[in-house]
């Protein structure tokens, strides 16, 4: 399990390198040159020059790197054009209302994908398995957006059972420690603040889990297809084991083998997919913040957000890995 973690670790650094390349080379390959993006409209040449000139645009490229990774390395992103705040500060205020919404999500998509792809296979060619087929596809090809809409639409506005947009109900006096609102509310023992606060993570949290609901779906249902033929299993079969042991042991555990690497991915694409989800519910959290800065060329904060979904996904990578060894104990001799 340690050597599991220790290479992946070690794969860190290269891939984290060279997004580091990347990252700086973009910056000063925009038009006109960093100094100008930075300034926009009044990029006059003394502005250019000062600009240059304090954040060291002008000095060799080498240089320039070498003093980039090492802001890099000490957490230092820069700050935001347009709110004059630390990158770093503004994700960690941002951060916990995404990744509520990101955990709501995929609750959503896993509470309910595996099982019905589970049932679906085991029903194969019957009317359940069409169904699931069915709704997978049209849960793969309705636009995030759309869906957000339509579900805003008939449950917040024509029947109004949950909220329309926001975190909370501004009237709620709620006591915030940790940004993390449902969170907040459990351990200052404010329930309503909670329940609010859980309420407003419903729609935006069924909009954006719908595609890796579709998606988990289609994967567990062709896992356990496969699975469920393999020779070890008719091999149970003939030996008179019980079906609740056939299916818990050898079929859903192996069979969950690509469904784990499949959350994994889909929960990377949720934290960096919430922007469209986030903007049409008001959300206020990184996505949102993320759609301000591309419309305001905010270059320190695009850079920033690259940074931290290159960290997340390996991450996450990382704990699918782990995940493979606490199923199949067949990764751990290997």
């Amino acid at each position: 399990m340690l050597r599991v973690i220790g290479k992946r670790l070690a794969l860190l650094v290269p891939t984290l390198l060279g997004l580091s390349v990347l990252l700086f080379a973009w910056v000063r390959a925009l038009p006109g040159g960093p100094a100008t993006a930075l300034l926009g409209d009044k990029a006059t040449p003394e502005a250019v020059a000062r600009i240059n000139e304090v954040y060291g645009f002008d000095r060799p490229l080498l240089e320039q790197y070498v003093v980039y990774t090492g802001q890099l390395l000490r957490g230092d992103f820069g700050a935001s054009i347009v709110t004059g705040r630390p990158v770093v500060e503004e994700f960690l205020t941002r951060f916990p209302a995404t990744l509520e919404l990101s955990l709501v999500a995929l609750v959503f998509a896993v509470g309910i994908g595996v099982p019905l792809g589970y049932v679906a296979a085991r029903h194969r060619g019957r009317l359940l398995d069409h169904s699931s087929v069915v709704l997978s596809l049209l849960g793969v090809t309705v636009p995030v957006f759309f869906l957000a809409f339509i579900l805003k639409w008939l449950l917040a506005i024509q029947v109004p059972l949950f909220p329309a947009d926001g975190r909370q109900d501004p009237r709620i006096d709620a006591t915030h420690h940790t940004n993390f609102f449902v969170l907040d509310g459990v351990l200052t023992g404010e329930w309503d603040a909670a329940w609010d606060a859980l309420l407003h993570l419903v729609l935006p949290g069924v909009a954006l889990g719908t595609i890796p609901l579709a998606i988990i779906v289609r994967i567990t249902r062709a896992s356990v297809l496969e699975v469920q033929s393999a020779d070890y299993v008719r091999t149970a079969r003939a030996k008179g084991l019980t079906r609740g042991l056939i299916r818990g042991r050898y079929i859903l555990r192996n069979a969950m083998l690509p469904v784990v690497t499949t959350i994994g991915l889909q929960t990377g694409l949720l934290i960096s997919g919430a922007v469209l989800t986030e903007t049409v519910f008001a959300f206020n959290g990184i996505g949102r913040f993320l759609r301000d800065a591309i419309f305001t060329l905010d270059y320190p904060v695009l850079q920033g957000f690259i940074i931290f979904i290159a960290l997340a996904y390996s991450l996450i990578n990382l704990l699918v890995d782990i995940s493979y060894s606490l199923i199949d104990p067949r990764v751990r001799v290997q």
